[in-house]
């Protein structure tokens, strides 16, 4: 995986997916859902529709176990022996680094990559992370990611890791201010003003069949001009809210 760089060996430092350097990290001793085998390092990525950080109860998960490219990317109850929820997670770099080597967009770089040179800090530098499918611990190449540049309801699946901005997940921290759940947009956004994030479908419920797949659509909320125009937490639609703990699931 490229810029590889384990988030457990720096997590005094890290800024989490869905608060795991605050309370993401402070719940991953009551409740995972990771394989033993997967262990501490895995992690358990929550929608807040349907969890919490002490509860989970559905996290992400590979549809019937597939390790091939293109295989759905679903919610799925809690276990800690199903290898289809095992996931690593690493630190890819602020989104000023990825800039830097081409692998997001001018306009991603411009309003979630710390602004233009001309005025550096003017906008935030999120943090970016690749969530890669590592079943019984095994990291397997492929990341939860888009195949196509995000657009409007384009699903989640699994895709090669390492390769563009399709597998990387900036962490939309700046709209947080409770330091728990927080919107994740991928890395290969082109909307700045309304960008498009992970969500899970409207009217879904992860016990349903089909299984409902995850999703990227435009992120919800009112606008701050005090904050950039970046929308209040409070106003997020839930289903575009995630949350994460680490390990395996007692």
């Amino acid at each position: 995986m490229s810029f590889k760089a384990k988030v457990l060996a720096a997590a005094a430092t890290l800024t989490m997916v869905g608060g795991l350097g605050t309370a993401g990290v402070l719940g991953a001793a009551t409740a995972s859902a990771a394989t033993p085998s997967c262990g501490h390092a895995c992690i358990n990525v929550f929608s807040r529709d349907f969890g919490t950080f002490r509860h989970p109860n559905f996290t992400m998960d590979v549809l019937r176990q597939g390790s091939q490219v293109g295989q759905p990317v679903i919610l799925f109850k809690t276990s800690n022996s199903d290898p289809a929820l095992d996931w690593s997670v690493s630190f890819q770099g602020a989104t000023s680094d990825l800039c830097a080597v081409g692998l997001v967009s001018a306009l991603t770089c411009l309003h979630y990559g710390g602004g233009t040179t001309a005025h550096p800090g003017a906008f935030p530098d999120l943090a970016a992370y690749e969530v890669e499918y590592a079943p019984f611990g095994v990291d397997s190449g492929l990341c939860a990611g888009v195949a196509a540049t995000a657009s409007q309801n384009e699903n989640v699946s699994l895709q090669p890791c390492g390769v563009s901005g399709k597998t990387i997940w900036l962490v939309d921290d700046q709209v947080n201010v409770t330091g728990a759940y927080t919107p994740l947009i991928n890395g290969s956004n082109t909307n700045f003003s309304h960008p498009f994030v992970l969500t899970y479908p409207n009217n879904g419920y992860p016990t349903d069949k089909p299984r409902p797949q995850l999703q990227v659509r435009n992120l919800t909320g009112f606008t701050n001009p005090a904050n950039f125009n970046f929308p209040v937490i409070s106003s997020v639609d839930s289903n575009q809210l995630w949350g994460a703990t680490f390990g395996v699931l007692r």
